[in-house]
């Protein structure tokens, strides 16, 4: 199913463009220009990217926030 008509990209492209790194409805546009012509395709990628096509990144790569490091550091000191 298209997303963006302008450009002719598809759900699935976009679903690609995600689990390749793009995370929000800016980085898909910079990846492969749906959302930067008409804008009526930006809700359609927001909600897909909603719906888990980016997977989460770890703030300090580990699965736990990236304070709880200078948390255990302080606590060790």
């Amino acid at each position: 199913m298209y997303v963006c008509s302008c450009f002719g990209v598809t759900e699935q492209q976009v679903k690609k463009h995600a689990a390749d790194g793009a995370c929000t409805p800016r980085q898909i546009a910079s990846a492969c220009k749906a959302g930067t012509d008409c804008g009526s395709c930006v809700r359609r990628i927001q909600a897909i990217l909603g719906r888990g096509a980016c997977p989460r990144r770890d703030s300090a790569g580990q699965g736990q926030p990236a304070f709880s490091e200078v948390q255990e550091l302080e606590e060790a000191a």
